[in-house]
Formats: structure tokens, C-alpha cells, sequence
């Protein structure tokens, strides 16, 4: 009944892949390791929905379950993608959410979260998988795989990406394209600050590397921090032509979720779905069990001197480059309320 601590059972047992997707209920979890080259390992999450702010939290949680510790569902990628389904099989994407990092994407994720008809998926490591191989058959089966309806209710999919998937935005048209996205920017003095305090993993070369923002090796730091954010920036103002975009900057929320977002992403909520999502203003996004509190002007006065020089001379262009199409978009677009 207990999994394989040491990790004996590789040595005594040739391990076999399953030639088709398992049944409803299983959601891909990670990319890994196989004799016969890249394979998909898949858990069993039933029809729960996934409510935590980010997908690592809801894998924990499945990964507890006494079946997930028993049974493994492995197939080949060659196979995840030969066998991937097609709509009305699972969901298309009904939008993806792009940002800059410590910008509101996760408070406007948690508010579509909260309709029991929407799979929002948040910053899936398998999704990130993906976008590495930069292959859009890849990305486009791995997506469908999240778009499964568990418990027959949903009826939109939604994904949150890391930050530095806004760099593969034409994977993304190409595996989906005419689908809505959304980029989400805040003041880049406030998001340094949260990233000197708490640095991302892309702010880490070990973790991301720096090659992936066309940098060179670099020391982690604020320099470093300044760079990766104009690069993801600037590759989100370029993808910006295209009609499916939209800019959104972190002090237009929670307003212009209602105003623009939602209609952007094409949909109307019920009256139920709106004191629903109206409920997920009041608390902190990351951290559901504490209340929200504003942040930006305590952020900015504890901003050194240093770390503004440098949001002045690596991001200023963008974020005025993205404030321009921001505006521009939000006068061209209709106004919805919830």
C-alpha cells in the first residue's frame, strides 16, 4: 500500500506504456523519462474541480489519495498526441491569461475559478512541458488533456501560464489560433520589489535558463530581474497586434475584469457566477485564507534607488509601449458590467 520510497522497483520490473488516454477523472501531471523516449504520467484527480491558485497545489492534494499512490497511468508523448480528442470530446480554450508576473493574473484566474462551469487550469508544469518542445501538436494535446469535462458540468476552459511562456505567444497562435489571451502588466518598480523579496523562478538562470529570455549568463539579481521583465514585456507588446490580444494593466483590476476582460473572453456570466466571482475580490489570491490588502504604494516606497534606476532604464518603454495599446484597446471595446 506505500509507494516506492527508494525507488527499488525500476531495477526488478521492465515498466509498459499505455497505448491510450486512461478514462475521465485523470489529468496529465508530468513529463518524464522512458527507455522508449518522452512519456506522460497521468493522476487521478475524479470530478473535483480546480479551485487552488495554482495547479501544484490541487497535484498535492490528488497526489494524498491512496489510488494515485497504487496505480500510475504512463504513455508515451508520441501516443498522448496520436490519441489527443477533439471538441466536443473536451474543451477548447476559451482564453489564456499572459503576464508579467506578480500582476493580478491570479486574482483573475481565482475569479473565473469560482464558476463550477469553468476549468481554469494555473501555471501547470506540464503545460509548461509543453511549451518547451515548442511544438504546437504537443501543446495543443496537452491543453485538450486539461479541457477534459470530469464532472460533466464545465463548459469553459481557462489557462493561467508562467511568465515566460508570453515569449512563446506564436506557439500558441499556432496551436490555437483565433483564441482570446490576455496580458496583464503592472508597474515594474512594484513588481521588482515583490521579485527582490521573493524571487520567481524565472528570475533563477538555474531554473529557467537565461538563454529562454536571449540572455546571457548572467548572476541572479536586480539587473538580471530588470532584463527578464523587459524581455517578456516586450515580446507581449509585439504579439499585441494581433486582434486576439489584450493588454490589461494591474491598476485598471478589479474594474476592468468586468469591463473588458469578460467580454474579450466572450462570455456573459450568470447572476450566480457574479456573486461568485465578486466573492474572490475580498481575499488575498495566492493566499485564499487571509483578506486582500493593497500593496503598491507600500511596495513603492520601499523601492531603493537602485532598483528604480534600473525599472527606468531596462522597462519604461515597454510599459509605456503596453499603456498606449492598453488604451487604445479599452476605447475600442464596449463597456460590460457584471
Amino acid at each position: 500500500m506505500q509507494p516506492d520510497p527508494l525507488g527499488l522497483r525500476r531495477l526488478t520490473t521492465t515498466e509498459t506504456l499505455e497505448p491510450h488516454w486512461p478514462p475521465l477523472g485523470f489529468l496529465p501531471v508530468r513529463a518524464a523519462a522512458h527507455s522508449a523516449g518522452a512519456a506522460i504520467d497521468w493522476a487521478w484527480f475524479g470530478p473535483e474541480p480546480l479551485t487552488e491558485p495554482f495547479f501544484e497545489g490541487d497535484l498535492r492534494r490528488a497526489l494524498r489519495r491512496p489510488f494515485n499512490r497504487m496505480i500510475r497511468w504512463r504513455m508515451a508523448l508520441v501516443d498522448f498526441c496520436a490519441e489527443a480528442p477533439r471538441p466536443p470530446d473536451t474543451l477548447a480554450p476559451q482564453g489564456f491569461i499572459f503576464h508579467m508576473s506578480r500582476c493580478g493574473s491570479t486574482l483573475v484566474a481565482q475569479m473565473l475559478a469560482r464558476s463550477p462551469r469553468h476549468i481554469v487550469v494555473s501555471e501547470a508544469a506540464p503545460i509548461d512541458f509543453a511549451v518547451q518542445t515548442g511544438n504546437p501538436d504537443i501543446l495543443r494535446a496537452m491543453v485538450l488533456a486539461f479541457g477534459r469535462r470530469r464532472s460533466g458540468r464545465e463548459q469553459r476552459l481557462f489557462v493561467k501560464l508562467d511568465s515566460w511562456h508570453a515569449l512563446a505567444l506564436p506557439l500558441f497562435a499556432r496551436a490555437f489560433p483565433g483564441t482570446p489571451w490576455l496580458f496583464l502588466y503592472r508597474d515594474p518598480l512594484e513588481v521588482m520589489v515583490s521579485q527582490q523579496r521573493e524571487p520567481g523562478a524565472q528570475m533563477v538562470p538555474q531554473l529557467v535558463a537565461s538563454s529562454v529570455f536571449g540572455l546571457a549568463p548572467m548572476t541572479p539579481g536586480p539587473d538580471y530581474t530588470a532584463r527578464v521583465l523587459a524581455r517578456i514585456c516586450a515580446a507581449a507588446a509585439d504579439a499585441l497586434v494581433s486582434p486576439h490580444g489584450l493588454a490589461v494593466n494591474y491598476r485598471d483590476l478589479p474594474g476592468a475584469f468586468e469591463r473588458l476582460i469578460l467580454p474579450h473572453f466572450g462570455f456573459t456570466p450568470d447572476a450566480a457566477e457574479r456573486a461568485l466571482m465578486r466573492d474572490a475580490l475580498g481575499v488575498d489570491a495566492k493566499s485564499p485564507t487571509l483578506p486582500f490588502a493593497p500593496d503598491s504604494a507600500a511596495k513603492r516606497a520601499a523601492a531603493s534607488d537602485r532598483l528604480r534606476a534600473l525599472a527606468e532604464r531596462h522597462l519604461a518603454d515597454s510599459v509605456r509601449q503596453l499603456d498606449s495599446i492598453a488604451t487604445a484597446q479599452a476605447g475600442r471595446r464596449p463597456s460590460t458590467l457584471l
